[in-house]
């Protein structure tokens, strides 16, 4: 445990304090993540497995675990105080944003730039290659580069729509 907690703890940091942004909570994800390996460590020692891809996926999941528990929380005070109406559809918007959110965050920075400009901000082609200050074609190929990676992505992390 020693050792793959002192190879693989600043990866796992990283992408917990990324997706959180509190110090705190990530050394919770942290803490959570390294204890769900002890308990279960035959989990990333199969052939083909890697300890860390399956510890950021471990991390991942704690990371929506909590996240869950934080709005059934919230949910639950707002039906308890009558102040809102309780939308199902509008945690599970919120909820695939986030996905999507740690999806891009994994995409190359150009891949996430062309993705920006023109899913996100709508421009055409000629507008986002202006804005980016490359040609035409290459906003095309990146786009096209950008959406395959982010599908593999988003199927590596076991999202499915």
């Amino acid at each position: 445990m020693r050792v793959l907690v002192r190879e693989h703890r600043s990866a796992v940091m990283a992408v917990a304090l990324r997706a959180t942004g509190d110090l705190a909570l990530a050394e919770d994800v942290v803490q959570e993540t390294f204890l769900r390996a002890w308990r279960n460590p035959q989990a990333f020692r199969g052939p083909g497995t890697s300890p860390r891809g399956w510890l950021l996926t471990v991390a991942r999941h704690v990371l929506t675990d909590r996240w869950r528990q934080r709005s059934r929380r919230r949910a639950a005070e707002v039906a308890a105080t009558g102040d809102g109406l309780l939308d199902e559809s509008a945690f599970d918007q919120a909820l695939e944003a986030q996905v999507v959110r740690e999806a891009m965050a994994r995409l190359s920075r150009e891949h996430r730039e062309v993705l920006v400009q023109c899913v996100w901000a709508q421009r055409t082609v000629a507008e986002a290659a202006q804005a980016l200050g490359i040609p035409p074609g290459t906003v095309k190929s990146r786009t096209y580069y950008a959406l395959r990676s982010l599908r593999l992505i988003l199927e590596e992390m076991g999202y499915e729509p």
